[in-house]
């Protein structure tokens, strides 16, 4: 199986950290993530232990226990990304620098629909990793687009 692109757009507030943060609350209350499947109890379990196939699986009650059950591949959002970081990494999302956003947008100021129609943003991504870039409305930031991929 190959990463899984996500992308998630939120109201503009200066603190990047914490629109994450909530924007991580909000997909896990909603249950927009991978959750994988409960195991299914093999032959031998079937036969000499009389175990009974599982129930319907305990949803997750944080995002922490959610990344969790989830294991390597992880949920496939943004429940997997930590923190805003200065540079990419994993677990993190980096805010584009200016340069960057004038080459991929002709602008360092780009809009919702700009960004919407950029196929060239999500080809640098790394596994693991995201991207976050602020979209400006008549000149002032007004959303922030979050975007990456899942580990695998």
């Amino acid at each position: 199986m190959g990463a899984e692109f996500w992308s998630y757009w939120v109201p503009y507030q200066k603190d990047l950290d914490a629109a994450l943060q909530e924007l991580r609350q909000r997909e896990f209350q909603a249950g927009r993530f991978y959750q994988p499947p409960d195991t299914e109890p093999d032959f031998f379990d079937l036969v000499f232990r009389r175990r009974q196939k599982p129930s319907t699986p305990k949803p997750p009650s944080n995002i922490r226990e959610a990344i969790n059950t989830a294991g390597p591949t992880g949920t496939r959002s943004i429940l997997d990304i930590k923190r805003v970081a200065e540079r990419p990494r994993f677990y993190g999302v980096a805010l584009l620098p200016a340069e960057e956003l004038v080459r991929l947008f002709g602008t360092d100021q780009p809009t919702h629909a700009v960004i919407e129609q950029s196929d060239e943003l999500a080809v640098g991504i790394e596994r693991g990793q995201g991207v976050c870039v602020v979209a400006y409305k008549d000149g002032r930031p007004d959303e922030i687009y979050f975007a990456g991929y899942s580990f695998d």
